[in-house]
């Protein structure tokens, strides 16, 4: 194609182009003017509409207004209903329906403070009065519930009912009476026992059905709400503690005075303790516990009052239990009463952490106190007691002697005390320890020894009682020799020691050797060669010859052996020796002695005596004889048993 041409066809569409924009401006011009008159309109319409939107507002909001008054007519016609309902109820009284008169009294309790907040109310003055007079009423009448609920369910527990309770180790006999833990040796629980003890299972009465505890939680509740804190307190006061002392009564504990106590015989006051022993224990870990729980639960929620109802509840209960108590720990001291103070002071200990428990609050501060006051004292009498013991074991001046020289009824008395002191060893450590820091193993080394001591201090005064030395000897023999047996057979002997007890084995040897010196030196000395007669003889020869001796002279010899042999059985076979081993070893230790310096004398001098007149006058025995009249001896016979 020429140039021409494409110029031609450029130019063609230039032309076009410029007829378009002038269309489409005229176009856009058009649109202008439309659109402004469209605007023009509008606020037109805008300026008509005003007042008719104003109108639309009004009337909307009356309308709200109307509705938002309407709603609280309606509330309050409701409280008007509600109250009516609830003052139906309240006249009804609680026993009926006491769930729904205690939602008629929260009720109330409700259309009181809506009223107060909406005073507003030209009658609101009026209802709250009446509201409030129908509420004092109401509560009025839950007091007086509150009172008969809690009267009625509230009895005295049975003692036979406490004891079910009790771990089957603690419940009593068949006979009646408490079964005291030792009962089967008459001793102190040991240490296995007391831990038993400690893991043993009480289940804690019902004091009250378990039904009507929620009940009385609620009618508390409503009082304490109303105000009438007081008026609740002396109810359940009065009511609960007036149960509990008759339970206790039931038991049989009574309050006793330290004049009481030192009128009555030993033996009805041993017993009297051992029941109050068992009574604490169940007053504590189930009278007083359950008491616990229940305050506890029926006023739970109302805590300024709870606290004080227990304590005043349990107040005097516990005066009568800790009365007995110290009235033993202020009674005259006797050495009798350690053992049942060790068990008192036992059974405080025992409880001591659920005293502590129980009456922790501020309210049981005085009980409390009264608690620790008497384990205290207790520990204090049963130590003065244990030094007076000591003190009477030395001088003990009894004049009873026992005539054929066995152990001393104060022998056994004092053996025997130890030994139960034994059975008590953790109870006296934890006494020793309430008065002194040191070692309680070595405090009761120390105390043993002394009253050991004691008793061979005293031994050693009634053995000058006797004019015949030789039964001094024996007397101190056959007494040492009880006292290292028993203590050997016992748990002193790990506490004094093996060095102890042979030293003393030493010493009843010692005895022994004195008597075989004191009783027989001078029968033997009329069997020695040596030795001179009695009578008109000489010395016999040492080649055991009659020269330079007389017939008469070993005559005299045999006459005063029989007089004196027969002598010595006669008062010796009236002397005991209890022990049948430490018996035989004595009469074996003479025999050794005695039945081969008479075979030597008889078989020396014998000759001169059987080849003359009358032989058996002088030699009466043979020492088979003698054998058998020296295992009469130590047998504590009477003179006319010797007869027989």
């Amino acid at each position: 194609m020429g140039v021409p041409q494409t110029m031609e066809a450029l130019r063609e569409r230039a032309d076009f182009i410029k007829e378009s924009l002038q269309k489409s401006q005229i176009i856009t011009d058009n649109m202008a003017a439309i659109l402004g008159s469209f605007d023009h309109r509008l606020s037109a319409l805008e300026t008509a509409m005003r007042p008719t939107q104003i109108r639309t507002h009004s009337i909307r909001r009356a309308h709200e207004n109307i509705d938002k008054t309407l709603k609280a007519a309606e509330v309050i016609l409701s409280q008007f209903d509600l109250t009516r309902k609830a003052e139906a109820k309240i006249l009804r009284g609680p026993h009926e329906d006491l769930e729904s008169y205690l939602e008629a009294i929260d009720q109330l309790r409700s259309n009181v403070k809506f009223f107060s907040s909406n005073k507003s109310f030209k009658s609101s003055d009026g209802v709250l009065n009446h509201a409030n007079q129908l509420l004092a009423k109401a509560i009025s009448k839950l007091e007086e519930e509150f009172r008969q609920l809690l009267t009625n369910y509230s009895k005295p527990v049975e003692p036979d009912r406490l004891f079910e309770c009790l771990p089957n180790s603690l419940r009593p006999s068949s006979s009646g009476s408490p079964r005291k833990h030792g009962d089967d040796n008459s001793k102190s629980p040991t240490e296995h026992q007391g831990k038993s003890l400690e893991n043993a299972v009480y289940t804690l009465p019902t004091l009250i059905p378990p039904r009507v505890i929620p009940l009385l939680h609620d009618l508390a509740q409503q009082m304490a709400q109303a105000g009438h804190q007081q008026q609740l307190f002396r109810i359940y006061r009065d009511t609960r503690a007036s149960v509990l002392e008759q339970s206790v009564r039931k038991l049989g504990v009574e309050r006793l005075s330290k004049d009481d106590v030192q009128k009555m015989q030993w033996e009805v006051l041993e017993a009297k303790i051992g029941n109050w022993i068992h009574y604490m224990r169940i007053a504590v870990k189930l009278l007083f516990a359950g008491e616990k729980k229940l305050c506890d639960q029926i006023l739970d929620g109302v805590d300024s009052l709870r606290d004080q109802c227990f304590a005043e509840v349990t107040v005097n209960s516990v005066s009568v239990l800790l009365s007995f108590g110290e009235a033993i720990a202020k009674s005259k001291r006797s050495p009798e009463k350690l053992f049942v103070l060790l068990d008192m002071y036992e059974i405080m200990r025992e409880l001591h952490s659920e005293i502590e428990l129980l009456f922790g609050s501020k309210a049981c501060i005085e009980m409390r106190d009264s608690a620790l006051s008497l384990t205290k004292r207790l520990a204090q009498t049963a130590q003065e007691t244990f030094c007076d013991f000591e003190e009477a074991v030395e001088k003990d001046a009894t004049k009873t002697a026992v005539l054929d020289g066995t152990v001393h009824p104060l022998t056994s008395y004092v053996i025997n005390y130890v030994k139960f002191l034994f059975d008590y060893q953790s109870t006296l450590k934890q006494l020793f320890q309430e008065f002194d820091a040191s070692d309680p193993d070595s405090q009761l080394t120390s105390v043993t020894t002394r009253i050991m001591q004691a008793l061979q201090n005293n031994l050693d005064g009634k053995s000058k009682q006797y004019k015949d030395p030789a039964l001094t000897q024996l007397f101190l023999m056959n007494n040492i020799h009880y006292i290292v047996r028993s203590v050997r057979r016992s748990e002193a002997k790990d506490l004094l020691g093996d060095d102890w007890v042979q030293i003393h084995r030493r010493i009843v040897q010692q005895h022994a050797n004195q008597y075989k010196r004191v009783s027989w030196a001078k029968i033997l000395q009329c069997l020695s060669v040596q030795g001179g007669g009695s009578g008109s003889g000489g010395g016999i020869g040492g080649d055991g010859s009659a020269s330079g001796i007389s017939r008469a002279a070993v005559k005299d010899r045999f006459k005063t052996f029989n007089v004196q042999f027969e002598e010595l059985h006669q008062r010796q076979s009236q002397w005991t020796v209890p022990d049948s081993e430490l018996r035989e070893s004595l009469r074996l230790a003479v025999a050794e002695i005695l039945l081969p310096a008479y075979r030597s004398f008889q078989k020396r001098f014998g000759p001169m005596i059987e080849n003359g007149k009358n032989p058996q006058k002088y030699i009466r025995y043979s020492p088979e004889d003698l054998d058998h009249m020296m295992n009469e001896f130590f047998e504590g016979k009477t003179w006319n048993e010797q007869k027989r």
